[in-house]
């Protein structure tokens, strides 16, 4: 008689943190992995199932592959790519994938994270170009594949700063492809008042028990890059890495990255320019406010920063 050995199953992730950018999913993703009842990907952003830009893991067995380790004792399974809000085509490939699948989406004020968007593409050496509004005015020209950095940037659209943020439209796609009760809708607003309370919310929806959390730790607040070009050359290892399939980050661009950074408050906006952002998502956040049953009018009179 032979006998055969079955490899086990692998977990499918069951949660997804959708986004925004520069909206506390790194905070939040640090936190549920801690937790013991959930497994994350030891790779916070795979961008497997978003196609149409931010190349990412690019096979299905390397994806699954990092939930591997996921057992019993995990009562939910996730992962957070940022930039699956944004994609046309990520959820309706995550729900062919995983038709139960819950989400969890982060929204911020666009005045606060069209900026903070721009940093962090400095940062990640995808921008090259320092001054927030001269980067702004350059959006319709970088539509059309113009003024983009390359080979770094290979995908223009995430320079377009003012789409990014615009995250009524996004919620408003998405609760157009699952019902209210797969979704959870979490304010960065609300996450600095009462980190906790939100913190746990989010449990109850994962449904899996409080952990006893008591510390909050704020990540990623107001990167500010010295060198542009030093960023450049840091983005040019992570494509080795990513084209070598390496989850985690290289230890040396890790800390030449660290070097290059220094946290600082973000300059306020200038008048005309804060004028000009505030005409631009004005309708986009009565439309968030609409689908969330919220006055977010508010984010349109308060001055603008970290």
């Amino acid at each position: 008689m032979v006998y055969t050995t079955r490899e086990p199953a692998i977990r499918k992730p069951d949660f997804f943190i959708l986004g925004a950018p520069k909206a506390a999913t790194t905070a939040l993703a640090e936190w549920l992995s801690a937790h013991p009842q959930i497994y994350f990907s030891p790779r916070k952003e795979p961008h497997y199932f978003n196609t149409d830009g931010i190349a990412g893991t690019a096979r299905l067995a390397d994806y699954e592959r990092l939930f591997a380790e996921a057992d019993d004792r995990h009562v939910a399974v996730g992962e957070g790519s940022t930039h699956y809000l944004y994609s046309a085509t990520a959820v309706p490939r995550i729900l062919e994938y995983q038709p139960d699948a819950r989400f969890i989406v982060s929204v911020r004020n666009p005045l606060e994270m069209a900026p903070a968007l721009h940093d962090e593409c400095l940062r990640q050496g995808w921008e090259t170009v320092r001054r927030f509004e001269r980067a702004w005015r350059l959006q319709d020209a970088r539509r059309r594949g113009q003024s983009v950095p390359t080979p770094a940037c290979g995908d223009p659209d995430r320079l377009l700063y003012g789409p990014y943020a615009r995250l009524g439209e996004q919620l408003e796609r998405l609760y157009q492809r699952v019902g209210s009760d797969q979704v959870k809708v979490i304010l960065v607003d609300d996450l600095r008042r009462d980190p906790g309370a939100v913190y746990r919310a989010v449990l109850e929806f994962l449904n899996v028990g409080d952990d006893g959390r008591t510390a909050f730790p704020t990540l990623n607040s107001a990167p500010h890059t010295r060198s542009v070009l030093l960023s450049q050359l840091i983005r040019r290892t992570s494509m080795l890495r990513d084209a070598l399939w390496r989850p985690g980050d290289w230890g040396l661009a890790a800390a030449i990255r660290r070097i290059n950074t220094r946290a600082r408050d973000r300059a306020a906006l200038d008048e005309a320019m804060r004028a000009e952002l505030c005409d631009y998502f004005a309708d986009d956040v009565d439309r968030l406010g609409r689908l969330l049953n919220r006055d977010l009018s508010a984010w349109l009179d308060q001055p603008s920063g970290e």
